[in-house]
């Protein structure tokens, strides 16, 4: 009997807790903050993807250009000071002697001379396209190390110049510093945007509940005076948003699913080496979200659990607050 009257007693309770008199389903409509809640999740989408792409073309390309260093040898045809070897009996050239230099250099990946076609091509966007350029162009010498900062640029210098005087050296460290500024600048803009969205959607959430509140406000009053707990009656409409901000946030995931795979397949060119630029073979959803880079896809998966949990705690903070406003 006892068990009886207590699971009678428990299902009272359930009854009452299902049927008292909130109307959550007019307080709060389930129609307008799934959409607000999809747009904003698209937005952040966007931002986020412009924060992870500048990290991985930051990374890609601040390393790529402080492991280069160029060197350029005027008049490459003259004879160098090095002594002949034996093997040669005649003098190096200045080109081939600071070839010879960079050949052994510890550190060194690869050793690049660039020829006549790749200069005409490197200077054509300045003096046109015709070749047969009537100046004494340089040798233009690309040495590329193993990692970035990698080689002492003033040692070099003053290494081959002890062969070919008048030997530039330079060290594309300015660069890379320009390209760091640059990704760091775009990921902070990126991060303020997200901020930006996550600040419009907790304002959106928490004056629609205001709203709600307003409209059940004799209904709220009741039950609080008749025993309801603050934590019972923000637990309620706290449930309900963070059910429809995950919705939202799912229709705001799908949505930016074929947007996100497009702009990665746009920059997977700069990212990565050229098989990257191959179109994914996309399927389905499942196959637009296996094409994304593996951080995107965390992202959008945490798109609509991040909404809830928005949804959830900005909902516990206005209703609580509200309630300590009632007489």
């Amino acid at each position: 009997m006892a068990d009886r009257a207590a699971s009678g007693r428990r299902a009272s309770w359930s009854q009452a807790r299902r049927a008292d008199g909130l109307a959550l389903r007019n307080a709060i409509p389930d129609r307008l903050l799934p959409v607000l809640v999809a747009a904003m999740a698209v937005l952040a989408a966007m931002a986020l993807a412009g924060a992870t792409g500048a990290r991985v073309l930051s990374a890609r390309w601040t390393t790529g250009a402080a492991s280069i260093v160029t060197v350029q040898v005027p008049r490459p045809d003259d004879p160098a000071l090095s002594a002949p070897i034996a093997a040669q009996p005649a003098p190096l050239s200045r080109g081939d002697a600071v070839l010879a230099a960079l050949a052994d250099m510890p550190g060194a990946s690869r050793v690049h001379r660039l020829d006549r076609t790749e200069l005409e091509a490197l200077l054509s966007p300045w003096l046109g396209h015709g070749g047969g350029f009537a100046l004494a162009l340089p040798a233009v010498i690309e040495l590329h190390f193993d990692r970035a900062g990698a080689g002492d640029a003033d040692a070099l210098a003053a290494r081959l110049n002890a062969r070919a005087p008048d030997t530039l050296v330079e060290r594309n460290s300015l660069w890379s510093d320009r390209l760091g500024d640059l990704a760091r600048s775009l990921q902070t803009c990126a991060i303020l945007a997200v901020l930006i969205v996550v600040a419009v959607a907790a304002a959106t959430i928490a004056a629609t509940t205001r709203a709600g509140l307003g409209a059940r406000r004799q209904a709220i009053e009741l039950i609080h005076s008749l025993g309801a707990t603050d934590g019972y009656i923000a637990g309620r409409f706290a449930r309900r948003t963070a059910v429809l901000a995950f919705t939202g946030g799912l229709i705001g995931s799908l949505l930016a699913l074929p947007l996100l795979v497009l702009l990665s397949h746009l920059a997977a060119p700069f990212a990565g080496p050229p098989a990257m630029a191959t179109p994914p073979d996309a399927s389905g959803w499942a196959g637009l979200l296996d094409a994304l880079p593996l951080p995107l896809a965390v992202t959008l998966l945490s798109l609509a659990p991040a909404a809830a949990l928005i949804g959830w705690l900005t909902t516990q903070v206005t209703v609580r607050t509200w309630l300590r406003r009632l007489p």
